[in-house]
């Protein structure tokens, strides 16, 4: 009878050490690219609210934040493979003179990435589809998941999207 509760203890000890670590993995710290833009904080990541999802709106099936940002494209398979998406912008006033820099975050992994296929940062356009400003772009998502992808303007934190990717 003894033995069994020594294996039971040793296995509870177990199982509460085997706990533990896994905590301490999900919450190392975020290491941000080398390459990323100057402009983008840590505190920007810190500050996402998963549980504002992406919601479908306007008869474009366009995807994200209700007058505030979305994209035509996002239900599209995109994982490891390059797939266009249109980014919808509102509230910009001059949007040719407008940078639109993409940053994606994976939940799971706390891995940053470049999602745009060109790089961080592209140019925006004139109004689209009810937007003040559109641009199109190429990207590749590298892992299927739960994203943030966050979107600057001039160097400034504009929106958060979130977006589940499957495919």
């Amino acid at each position: 009878m003894k033995r069994i509760q020594l294996i039971l203890i040793l296995f509870s000890l177990l199982f509460f050490m085997v706990a533990c670590i896994s905590d301490e993995t999900v919450k190392k710290e975020l290491t941000l690219p080398e390459n990323i833009p100057a402009f983008v904080k840590k505190t920007d990541f810190e500050a996402i609210d998963w549980e504002t999802k992406a919601v479908e709106f306007s008869d474009r099936n366009v995807i994200g934040n209700e007058n505030k940002s979305g994209v035509i494209g996002a239900d599209m398979p995109s994982i490891n493979i390059d797939q266009k998406w249109m980014w919808h912008l509102w509230g910009i006033e001059n949007p040719e003179a407008t940078n639109l820099t993409i940053v994606g975050l994976h939940k799971e992994t706390g891995t940053v990435h470049q999602i745009i296929t060109t790089g961080w940062t592209i140019s925006l356009a004139g109004e689209n589809n009810g937007a003040d400003a559109h641009t199109p772009s190429s990207v590749n998502i590298p892992k299927e998941g739960e994203w943030a992808i966050l979107l600057y303007t001039d160097e400034k934190l504009f929106d958060t999207l979130i977006y589940e990717i499957n495919e």
